[in-house]
């Protein structure tokens, strides 16, 4: 799915829309009904939550729906309620932390399973700044954004040893034969401040 640049400013202003109705008021907004046709096809996508702590963003919340199961706007607003309130990881988000929040949506194609024969050929079969990656063992599995190791200065290696600690799994885990790992391309579109212009993300 093509996404473009008026679109993704929609969509960011819908989960904007979204998170400070439900962190405010504990309601889910009303969507608009000219919402165009296109995100209501189905598709992927994550909410990213940065808060500006001293000039700097510091992650607040990142949940999505890795597969196309639900029409994107539906799964952008559940996304979004998530990300505030319901990642483990943090506290809910507070009324007064909404002055300080960016906001990043994700929009991602669908994870494709990289088939190689040997594991070390992973690495010649993923981009960094084009791939997000999912692993999946024997115990759960764990995915990171196409922007992830962008925003950490990884390579390739670093990026599969990463995905395998998110799913809980030793870093060396891509390495074993029976685990899975998938890749998808994300279009991601950002705030450059808490309600700013919305731009689209270079991942490369």
């Amino acid at each position: 799915m093509e996404i473009t640049d008026s679109e993704g400013e929609y969509l960011v202003k819908i989960a904007r829309a979204t998170v400070e109705s439900y962190v405010r008021d504990g309601k889910i907004i009303k969507l608009p009904s000219d919402i165009p046709s296109k995100l209501r096809e189905k598709a992927g996508v994550f909410v990213t939550l940065n808060k500006i702590v001293s000039g700097e963003k510091v992650l607040r919340g990142c949940i999505g729906l890795p597969m196309p199961n639900k029409p994107l706007i539906e799964g952008l607003i559940e996304a979004a309620i998530s990300s505030a309130v319901e990642d483990p990881r943090f506290p809910p988000v507070s009324p007064n932390e909404l002055d300080d929040i960016v906001i990043e949506v994700s929009v991602l194609t669908p994870p494709e399973l990289i088939r190689v024969k040997s594991p070390k050929e992973y690495l010649s079969k993923i981009k960094v700044g084009r791939d997000g990656l999912i692993v999946e063992w024997k115990f759960g599995s764990g995915l990171l954004l196409p922007q992830v190791p962008i925003e950490y200065g990884w390579d390739v290696e670093d990026f599969l040893c990463h995905t395998c600690i998110k799913a809980g799994a030793p870093p060396d885990c891509w390495l074993l034969p029976d685990t899975k790992i998938y890749k998808f391309q994300g279009i991601v579109f950002e705030e450059l401040s808490p309600r700013g212009k919305v731009v689209r993300k270079k991942l490369e």
